[in-house]
């Protein structure tokens, strides 16, 4: 599901970005689907509404972005998963493996947010795309930016 840059993972290039080869067969691991509390951050989207704050994972290595939310059960309200980009590109996800809803944050470089792929449907091949280059994405559980009503253009911080 995640945009990745080593082909060695079983990768493919395309005109949006990174998108991995469906495999025979994926099985979660222990590090698929406990998450590490250390390697998680605050984040903060200043909306019209007021400032959300998020716990989130980074997913740093090819080998992070490649799992991301693959095979989670439940996301917690407040929790999330956030892919940095250096430099910013075009990015295109998909939800293989991936077994709950999320909401798919595209943040530009400046952190404003390009676009929200709302409820992106769990276990879907179709590609997910940023639309323009970007410098992150945050997924979040699928329904939780229109609830606390996250828009195009409010900005996310986080220290990262």
């Amino acid at each position: 599901m995640r945009i990745i840059t080593a082909v060695a993972l079983g990768l493919i290039a395309g005109p949006i970005g990174w998108a991995a080869i469906p495999a025979a067969a994926d099985a979660p691991t222990a590090a698929a689907t406990a998450p590490s509390p250390a390697t998680r951050l605050p984040l903060t989207i200043r909306t019209a509404g007021g400032t959300r704050a998020f716990r989130v994972e980074v997913a740093r290595t090819d080998a992070e972005q490649a799992r991301g939310l693959m095979f989670r059960k439940h996301l917690a309200p407040d929790a999330g998963m956030i892919f940095p980009f250096s430099p910013p590109r075009p990015a295109a996800f998909w939800m293989r493996n991936t077994l709950i809803p999320l909401d798919m944050v595209f943040i530009r470089a400046d952190g404003t947010i390009a676009r929200i792929a709302a409820n992106a449907t769990p276990l879907s091949l179709a590609t997910v795309e940023s639309g323009e280059p970007v410098a992150a994405v945050l997924e979040i559980a699928g329904g939780r930016a229109a609830a606390l009503g996250i828009a195009a253009g409010d900005v996310v911080r986080w220290p990262g």
